[in-house]
């Protein structure tokens, strides 16, 4: 410290620091800011290896679908776009869903599901829905196939005895006519219920042949929707059973006790309700098919117009079969009526025993109404069926075609 220092007035020093320090270069300063933000920033990258740090992100755990082991599926040649596995939660029941894998979809809605080999990556899934537009489709309806009646359009035979129950049948592979265990079956009672007819198209498979009461209110969009999916109709003739009228099959019933005229003109009611059928199963009937008197002319009437008849095997005491070779009509009987008791284990069972019957005899027929429960049996049985070395044919497949006595 010198004389001066201790004589200068408070203060002075302070003044001459600071403006020493205002003298400093402001780009000095600027630059090593700088360089101190770039080292810091550099060194917080290498630490945290992510380039987004301090970014809003989220986190989302990735489960893989567990592979079930169904055994090995068929491979396609065809060209196919391999997808990633879905899972989607499926309510089992209302207090445990559960995750439902391919084989789940494949089994509960018909959808093929292929596990990709090759070059696909391990664990794919292909999904292939099956073609909306049948492979085989129905003729469509031919005018020359029809003529006006009292009561609307009629079925008849065409020229060089073209027959509707010919041209309106789903037409059969020679596959199909060489297997040795076939099975039909006719799904009745259609038409009523919208919803029920709609399950019945769209649930079973085209082979299955659909029978439709005249009574419903649609029927020409519904019967169309049907044969558009592939399906063979036939129509539901109401008859008259052996406790009439305390069970009533419906309006224009064929009953035993009318003349022949007052029958057909019945028959032709029921006729014009819609087109396209190949021929007329009985809805009850059991008095009115055990009557040949009144019998007979509604076969007569089935010959010259060309068309089938199925008995539903619901009597019997039917006469349907020596009656329908006596004027030469095409006839097809059930073995098993499927709904005889209306509960899933009994209709599983009797479809079992439908199985056995084509493997014995080469062939069999099976009822049922078109009932939720029995379209929901009938079409679990029918997705393994033929690994079982049964093949489903429409029931116009089944009928003989006896000729005139």
């Amino acid at each position: 410290m010198t004389a001066g220092d201790l004589t200068r007035p408070l203060g002075l020093d302070r003044e001459a620091k600071t403006a020493t320090r205002r003298a400093l270069p402001l780009g000095s300063v600027l630059a090593g800011l700088s360089f101190a933000l770039l080292t810091g920033l550099a060194g917080f990258l290498t630490i945290t290896s992510n380039p987004l740090g301090g970014e809003p992100i989220a986190v989302a755990s990735i489960d893989r679908m567990a592979r079930r082991d169904t055994g090995p599926l068929p491979s396609d040649d065809k060209s196919e776009t391999p997808a990633s596995p879905n899972v989607r939660e499926v309510p089992r029941d209302r207090k445990s869903p559960q995750k439902q894998d391919a084989a789940d979809v494949e089994t509960e809605s018909g959808i093929r599901v292929v596990r990709s080999g090759g070059s696909q990556a391990p664990g794919s899934v292909i999904i292939r829905v099956p073609d909306a537009n049948p492979s085989i489709r129905l003729a469509a309806l031919d005018k020359r196939l029809s003529e006006r009646g009292r009561h609307g359009l009629l079925p008849k035979q065409g020229a060089n005895g073209l027959r509707p129950a010919d041209v309106y049948a789903r037409p059969s592979t020679p596959q199909q006519r060489a297997a040795p265990a076939r099975i039909a079956i006719v799904i009745g009672g259609l038409g009523i219920s919208g919803n029920a007819t709609q399950a019945a198209i769209q649930r079973l498979g085209p082979s299955i042949s659909l029978a439709f009461a005249p009574y419903g209110s649609d029927l020409e969009r519904q019967v169309g929707k049907a044969r558009d999916e592939g399906h063979e109709v036939l129509l539901h003739t109401p008859m008259e059973p052996f406790d009439y009228p305390d069970n009533d099959p419906g309006p224009h019933t064929l009953l035993a006790n009318q003349t022949p005229e007052q029958t057909i003109d019945r028959l032709h009611w029921v006729m014009s309700q819609f087109q396209g059928y190949v021929g007329v199963i009985n809805f009850l009937g059991g008095r009115f098919t055990s009557n040949e008197a009144a019998l007979s002319p509604v076969m007569r009437e089935l010959a010259n117009r060309g068309l089938l008849y199925i008995d539903d095997g619901s009597s019997g005491r039917s006469l349907a079969g020596q009656t329908a070779a006596s004027v030469g009509v095409s006839l097809g009987k059930t073995d098993i009526v499927l709904d005889a008791i209306q509960r899933g284990k009994e209709i599983d069972a009797a479809l079992a025993k439908l199985e056995k019957i084509a493997k014995e005899k080469g062939s069999a027929v099976g009822y049922a109404a078109g009932l939720p429960v029995n379209v929901d049996r009938i079409a679990r049985w029918m997705k393994d069926v033929e690994a079982r070395g049964i093949t489903l044919v429409p029931v116009s497949a089944l009928v003989t075609s006896p000729k005139r006595s």
